[in-house]
């Protein structure tokens, strides 16, 4: 399967360590910040951020999917392109890498999801990739007269809409399909996918539940880790890949994200990353994030450290990468050796970060095997 996807899909190729733009269609990027280096949420700045990760080679944009922010000063997040349209237009304006759709499933049908997603696919030549979100912000879902489903029933619902999107990608005549929660009749689908026999597919679950659906129907899947949880995401990795294979016959990647502040020295970038995060970062937009994923859990949250907090406001909880050229290849080198296999990369000022990252990490990249 992933042979024929490999033809086409740069998520497939031979770079030890892939790497993607994580957040690009969303204002603030993954920064919880007022700092005025911040993303600004507009065409030609998300075009041009994608079209020069294309140029060095990325193999990835992922974007977030949002319908509204966070508040605080900032209200993170709360100017977005909506994912597949986003996708379409990066698609026809890029060449090489990988072109992702978040989608909320609750709030699509798999019909029309598995229509624009075959759209993308077309329209990239086989670089499109989904990755599957089962919903858990409430002010977002209400809006559109949905509720909160369950925590398990979130997953449950979702193998059916993947299931459907499967059988209309697949199949050549038409079907029914009766399920606990969705239902179609004579379905059908033309044309097929470019990516036989359809598109990857991500998703972060990262529960009991989670990892059960994550292991199989997820061709990635994204873990989240801090700078000091190494050695047990090592472990984490593993077991995701072992439930993948002895239980559902598939090898799977795992990918994460990282935050990137890099300048000529140390003290520099220190500077830099204190400035947007400790000076201009927005507590009160984290404040509200966490107390709907409190509500969500339907518990309560237990005080952040302030070390997670620094780590949320500096890039959505991703791994810290602060410092010179150097130290920023020897912490994706750490990702690499913990058996990531691929890491989505945001910066405070994305088209600054890339023209750095062009000149100074990539050879070294090269020079330390993660990269050709």
């Amino acid at each position: 399967m992933d042979d024929a996807r490999r033809e086409t899909n740069p998520l497939y190729n031979t770079n030890k360590l892939k790497l993607g733009t994580f957040g690009t269609n969303v204002s603030g990027g993954c920064s919880i910040t007022t700092a005025e280096e911040a993303l600004v949420t507009s065409w030609p700045n998300t075009l041009g951020i994608a079209r020069a990760a294309d140029r060095v080679g990325l193999e990835a944009f992922v974007p977030v999917a949002r319908w509204k922010g966070f508040g605080g000063q900032s209200n993170f997040n709360g100017t977005c392109f909506e994912t597949y349209t986003w996708a379409a237009g990066i698609a026809q304006a890029t060449e090489r890498a990988a072109v992702f759709t978040t989608s909320h499933v609750p709030t699509v049908h798999p019909i029309m999801a598995a229509k624009q997603a075959v759209t993308i696919d077309h329209i990239s030549g086989g670089r499109f990739a989904l990755n599957i979100v089962c919903g858990w912000f409430a002010p977002e879902l209400e809006m559109f007269g949905a509720s909160i489903m369950e925590h398990d029933t979130r997953y449950d619902y979702a193998a059916e809409w993947i299931e459907i999107m499967k059988l209309l990608w697949t199949r050549d005549e038409e079907f029914d399909y009766e399920g606990r929660y969705l239902r179609v009749t004579k379905g059908f689908s033309m044309p097929k996918p470019v990516q036989r026999p359809f598109p990857p597919l991500m998703n972060a679950g990262s529960s009991g539940k989670g990892r059960l659906f994550a292991a199989k129907y997820a061709d990635m899947v994204f873990v989240s880790v801090g700078t000091t949880e190494l050695d047990e995401t090592k472990a984490l990795i593993a077991s995701y890949k072992k439930l993948a294979r002895e239980e559902y016959g598939r090898e799977i990647q795992v990918w994460s994200n990282a935050h990137i502040t890099q300048r000529d020295t140390m003290q520099e970038a220190e500077d830099v990353w204190r400035y947007f995060v400790v000076d201009k970062g927005d507590d009160q937009a984290l404040d509200n994030l966490m107390g709907i994923q409190a509500v969500q859990a339907q518990r309560l949250m237990p005080q952040l450290s302030e070390q997670r907090r620094l780590l949320l406001k500096g890039g959505w909880g991703g791994y810290k990468l602060v410092g010179t050229p150097d130290h920023i290849v020897a912490g994706l080198q750490k990702l690499s050796d913990t058996g990531f296999d691929g890491v989505l990369l945001s910066w405070l000022d994305y088209k600054d970060g890339l023209a750095r990252w062009e000149k100074d990490v990539q050879p070294r990249l090269v020079q330390a095997g993660l990269r050709h």
